[in-house]
């Protein structure tokens, strides 16, 4: 099934337990497969009734129907769309300050690898992933499920031109860095200990010349075997964890 822009579908047991935790009341009807009786799906179902949302059953056939290409584990809800996918460029760069950390993806197209930067960065705590409106995956089932739970609480914003939204956040006070294997210096290298935001490309593209050219800097991920390259949401955790690590070190001094 297809999601609308005020409504989305979420299938898995990850996807719809954060749902149920973060925002009940968004939840219209949980569709469950009445086959199941084990202690996850009665955990659910009991998580679903205390907060307040309808629970009815449906077949295999029906829960496929609804959950698309998503693997649902006999779990699927349909709700509203949450309140982070609102989020615009000017909501996150309202409230920059010294601890300000923000991802940007360039031309990330798989759904599964948005997902998983998403619950990077949720995971790192920063405060919004930005893609382009073009040449990017977007908010689907797909990516709800890889992110686990994080695209409830991490703002997906999306922007018609990239460039110019990373001229916004230059101008907002943030340093943008980017991953670049050719790169002189490496993640480690670099002081990340003041507002950040990081840009990363796909997985063997990289960036694009102009995303690069808009970067205060550029830095590199050593690495030790034969592989060229990361996977972009493996590069996420290094890049946006190194961050988060300087400034745990330069808060305890």
């Amino acid at each position: 099934m297809s999601e609308r822009s005020d409504r989305q579908v979420l299938a898995g047991f990850h996807a719809v337990a954060a749902r149920l935790a973060s925002a009940a009341e968004s939840i219209e009807v949980l569709y469950v497969d009445p086959q199941r009786h084990d202690q996850r799906m009665r955990r659910l179902c009991d998580q679903a009734e205390a907060g307040g949302v309808r629970v009815m059953h449906a077949d295999g056939r029906r829960l496929a129907g609804l959950a698309g290409d998503i693997p649902h584990q006999g779990v699927v809800a349909l709700c509203a769309a949450p309140a982070a996918l609102g989020r615009t460029l000017d909501d996150v760069l309202s409230n920059v300050n010294a601890a300000s950390l923000l991802l940007l993806l360039d031309g990330v197209t798989d759904p599964r690898n948005l997902g998983a930067c998403l619950r990077t960065a949720d995971g790192a705590g920063a405060a919004a992933v930005i893609v382009p409106r073009d040449r990017s995956a977007s908010m689907t089932p797909i990516v709800a499920k890889a992110a686990a739970g994080a695209a409830e609480s991490t703002p997906l914003v999306t922007v018609t031109n990239l460039a110019r939204a990373m001229e916004e956040i230059k101008e907002a006070g943030i340093w943008i860095a980017g991953a670049a294997g050719e790169a002189d210096k490496t993640v480690y290298e670099l002081d990340l200990t003041g507002p950040i935001a990081w840009v990363l490309g796909a997985e063997g593209e990289g960036m694009r010349r102009l995303t690069r050219d808009k970067c205060d800097w550029l830095a590199r991920i050593p690495l030790a075997g034969q592989v060229e390259s990361l996977n972009v949401s493996v590069a996420t955790g290094v890049c946006l964890f190194e961050t988060a690590r300087q400034r745990r070190v330069k808060s305890a001094r």
